[in-house]
């Protein structure tokens, strides 16, 4: 046999068949078909991110599809770090929905104002609308070291995790499903919903469902926001030097109702007018129809009571201001009673303490033991807070069926009560959340600010890392709060627990919602915002409850005046778009 004689090469039964004579003969061969390459284009160029979905649910034969795709994604060290954590639970997606909004309304605070804008009007309702909530996590409990390829580039489990999340999306895309990605979390809250252990991480939030919008390009380039660069901008070549494209762009600034929701956005798409044409208010008008409509004027909640604080010269008017204008709205001539008639609305008010006891048309729900001045001793008593907790939710749960419920609240000195609570349950300090209220003076805004520094002292409360106990709940409003706040809080729940609609008045309803959404996560997809008062705390108040006020006018009305205008400026624009003609 000579040299050049051809001996068979042994051709292996498992892994690659190949020789390097065939890979050499033809480095093309391994190519995918003509069409297949095609088809794979086309669904790269298709891939969207889709942030309105339809009420039908995904099955189960089609969501394991698109978690064995993102399953099937490379990993380096073949460590397959992520890990699939599916939600269908509605309270958990409002929770992370009122989580998102939060955020939202945070980043959009440190951001330019245009850019602010595009924020504020980005929808992130597909946490809430889209069935299937995908978080995917990263498991980094195992050392770097211990994985081949982490040693050096440490975060290529992370990396590795958001190739599985776009394979997903472009299975889900292919299927016709729509996926959106959301990062708009605080990751420590994120977690703390979610129940992970220390050391797993998210990924963001995956919504995925039919899509309800089928956009022809990316809807951040649609809306504006930015626009896809060229390729050549974004290529260099063997060195860096400074490509076409420069720095991204820097936008900061210098220094289970889906079908509900679905179908009241499908009427709002067949206007004849500009998408987002009513900017805040078509989103609050959205909100209302999914949780009951207009179509009854509903209930104007009023709840009073006066304060021992107010003894300590924190307010500009005597505390026996609280008892006339308890009277004056029980005869339906003050402010809050006159606009809630003029509205056709029904009035409940509740005497939750009011100095003068047994006032006409008054229901009683007033605590029974002994009340402190907040910066001497606890506000009531935690017997106190249950009691009152337990009859604002009934109140709630009663008023809900009747239509959207409005809150409302009169008592000198209660500014004082809600920004102490402010700035326990934010962090805040003092300065950043305490007002003049009604007409007070510098002199007496300083007192204000001493009265609840010495009150934080005394409680010594700190706010939770993570989510709030009950108990952490109680022992604020124990010690710090009002009793017309906490009957107010035990409304929201009320009204939430019964699928309505809750409209908030000023800083102290907010405070009363901001608790309430403590004690039942997911209440803030209840909650729409009347106006933004002139205290400085209430725009924290809201940007932690994720909300944006419909009106912004620096009233210090109080009584649920603001509620009652804001719901009468939302049915005026319902009527309005009854009135406007549809597309086919």
């Amino acid at each position: 046999m000579t040299a050049e004689a051809a001996w068979p090469r042994p051709r292996p039964v498992v892994g690659d068949r190949s020789s390097s004579a065939e890979r050499a003969a033809d480095p093309r061969a391994w190519a995918m078909p003509i069409d297949t390459q095609s088809a794979l284009d086309e669904v790269i160029a298709a891939r969207r991110d889709i942030r309105r979905f339809r009420a039908d649910d995904v099955e189960d034969e089609l969501l394991e599809v698109v978690l064995r795709a993102g399953h099937s994604a490379p990993s380096v060290g073949h460590s397959q770090p992520w890990r699939f954590l599916v939600v269908r639970d509605a309270d958990t997606r409002d929770a992370a929905a009122a989580m998102a909004d939060r955020a939202r309304l945070a980043q959009a605070d440190r951001m330019d104002p245009v850019s602010a804008s595009h924020l504020r009007s980005l929808q992130l309702e597909g946490l809430r609308e889209a069935p299937v909530g995908v978080v995917v996590c990263c498991d980094r409990r195992v050392r770097a070291d211990g994985v081949l390829g982490r040693a050096t580039f440490a975060d290529t489990d992370l990396w590795s995790c958001a190739c599985a999340i776009q394979n997903m999306w472009l299975t889900a895309r292919a299927l016709g499903l729509g996926l959106g990605w959301v990062t708009l979390f605080d990751p420590d809250e994120l977690a703390e919903l979610l129940g992970l252990p220390d050391g797993v991480v998210t990924l963001g939030w995956l919504c995925l469902g039919w899509p309800d919008e089928r956009p022809p390009s990316p809807g951040l380039e649609r809306h504006g926001w930015s626009s896809r660069l060229p390729l050549d901008a974004v290529v260099l070549r063997e060195r860096w030097t400074e490509s076409a494209a420069g720095a991204p762009v820097d936008h900061s600034k210098p220094t289970d109702r889906r079908g509900a929701r679905v179908a009241a956005r499908d009427s709002e798409d067949a206007l004849l007018a500009a998408p987002g044409a009513l900017g805040v208010l078509g989103d609050a008008i959205l909100r209302a129809e999914t949780f009951g409509g207009l179509a009854t004027a509903g209930t104007l909640v009023i709840a009073a009571a006066d304060h021992p604080v107010a003894g300590l010269g924190v307010s500009a008017f005597p505390a026996d201001t609280t008892t006339l204008v308890a009277k004056a709205l029980a005869e339906r001539s003050g402010h809050g009673t006159a606009a809630a008639v003029d509205a056709d609305m029904a009035v409940r008010l509740v005497d939750c303490g009011i100095e003068e006891a047994g006032l006409d048309g008054w229901e009683p729900q007033r605590p029974c033991g002994p009340r402190g001045d907040l910066a001497s001793a606890p506000a009531m008593t935690t017997d106190d807070v249950e009691s009152l907790l337990a009859a604002g939710i009934a109140l709630g749960r009663e008023a809900a069926p009747q239509g959207p419920v409005a809150i409302g609240e009169v008592g000198i000195a209660n500014t004082t009560v809600a920004s102490a609570v402010a700035s326990a349950a934010l962090s805040l300090p003092v300065t950043e959340v305490v007002g003049r209220g009604a007409g007070s003076d510098t002199p007496t805004v300083q007192r204000k600010q001493e009265v609840i520094e010495k009150a934080l002292a005394r409680t010594g409360f700190v706010t939770p890392a993570g989510a709030w106990r009950r108990d952490d709940v109680v022992a604020v409003l124990a010690g710090l709060g009002g009793p017309e706040q906490v009957f107010l809080a035990g409304v929201c729940v009320g009204v939430a627990e019964q699928g309505g609609l809750l409209v908030l008045d000023g800083m102290l309803t907010g405070t009363a919602a901001l608790l309430a959404a403590r004690l039942r996560p997911g209440l803030e997809s209840h909650l729409v915002a009347g106006h933004c008062s002139a205290e400085p705390g209430h725009p924290a108040v809201l940007n932690a409850l994720g909300l944006e006020p419909i009106l912004d006018v620096r009233l210090r009305a109080g009584e649920g005046v603001g509620a009652v205008l804001a719901l009468s400026l939302l049915r005026h624009a319902v009527r309005m778009r009854a009135a406007t003609v549809r597309t086919g």
